[in-house]
């Protein structure tokens, strides 16, 4: 049997799969059934691009459901810990300043279901946040990433 992995997200994040999950399901399903029908009313399907196409999109359709419902099943939600604003943990943000250039930089730790680097979210399998979970504000951590090491230090937790 496969392993199950956690998938650690914010309750907000949760919110937003179980959205894509009912688009996907009441939607999108009803509009790439359509497209068969109509790529099959074009007659050969051997030579028909219009109908493996639709076929194509159909079976990632069918296999982003699956994937969200194993994500939603698997969550565990991350609580917010008011109390501790002085360690980096899940669902927290950090602020940092590299070193010794001395660039800021502000990302959330979420879980993997829901980073996205371009909105600040890193998720918690990342270098990044591998490197910061458990440190302390006014810890300098060295960040091992795929341009090399990085020095930084931790300015604030939020």
């Amino acid at each position: 049997m496969a392993e199950e992995k956690t998938h650690y997200m914010t309750l907000e994040g949760k919110q937003k799969l179980e959205e894509e999950l009912e688009f996907l399901k009441t939607e999108k399903r009803k509009e790439v059934v359509e497209r068969i029908k109509v790529a099959r009313s074009f007659g050969d399907l051997s030579e028909n691009s219009e109908y493996d196409s639709a076929k194509e999109e159909q079976a990632f359709v069918e296999g982003r459901i699956s994937t969200l419902e194993k994500m939603i099943r698997d969550a565990v939600i991350i609580k917010e810990d008011e109390t501790n604003t002085s360690v980096v943990s899940l669902g927290k943000t950090v602020r940092f300043v590299e070193l010794p250039d001395g660039d800021e930089e502000e990302y959330t730790i979420v879980g993997s279901a829901e980073s996205d680097p371009f909105e600040g979210k890193i998720s918690n399998d990342s270098p990044m946040a591998q490197s910061l979970l458990g440190k302390s504000v006014g810890n300098k951590v060295t960040v091992n990433t795929p341009a090399g090491e990085m020095e930084v230090k931790i300015l604030e937790v939020k």
